[in-house]
């Protein structure tokens, strides 16, 4: 495993640009577009994100949007479903909804609670850990609907934003700390 973690941080320090003032000035963007675009480095960074967790999640959930690419990858390599959490109005049955702050604004983020058994273990998936609100939302959203959190694996960690701190006594893993 530290060889494939290893592989995958090269692969995502390589590949991911770098967009300044992005999307208000300020913010430093990092796109991993790139990353995702490349078929080796989209593998060997799936494996790297599940692989510390395989055999004690029942289901992976992707954080709109990026979080989806990394999510249906993970959970069609492990042969288990994807759960999807998504921005307000776009589940068409009953959703649980939580808000939370952004670095640059605030928003909300949704799921339908009836779709995993109660008690399913989950492993959220999402590229990059900033402040740690969207994650710590998503925690939140999942334990609401009765689910599990096995744990959280993001593709970029941006430790001077201290987003772990948002995420107290969690297993949190990450690919690359800048």
């Amino acid at each position: 495993m530290p060889e494939t973690r290893s592989r995958a941080a090269q692969y995502v320090h390589d590949l991911t640009a770098t967009v300044p003032d992005f999307p208000m000035p300020g913010i430093t963007f990092r796109d991993l577009t790139p990353v995702f675009a490349d078929g080796p480095a989209l593998r060997v960074i799936t494996d790297a994100l599940a692989e510390p967790f395989v055999g004690r999640i029942d289901a992976v959930a992707g954080v709109e949007a990026r979080g989806f690419v990394l999510a249906a990858a993970a959970a069609y390599a492990l042969g288990i479903g994807v759960l999807i959490i998504r921005k307000p109005g776009k589940l068409p049955r009953e959703v649980l909804s939580e808000s939370y702050d952004l670095e640059y604004g605030s928003a909300t983020l949704q799921v339908q609670p009836n779709t995993l058994p109660v008690g399913s273990r989950v492993l959220i998936l999402d590229d990059v850990l900033a402040t740690g609100g969207t994650l710590a939302a998503s925690i939140k959203l999942i334990e609401r609907a009765g689910w599990t959190v096995a744990g959280v694996s993001v593709v970029l960690e941006l430790t001077d934003l201290n987003g772990r701190e948002a995420l107290p006594g969690r297993d949190v893993r990450s690919l690359l700390a800048v």
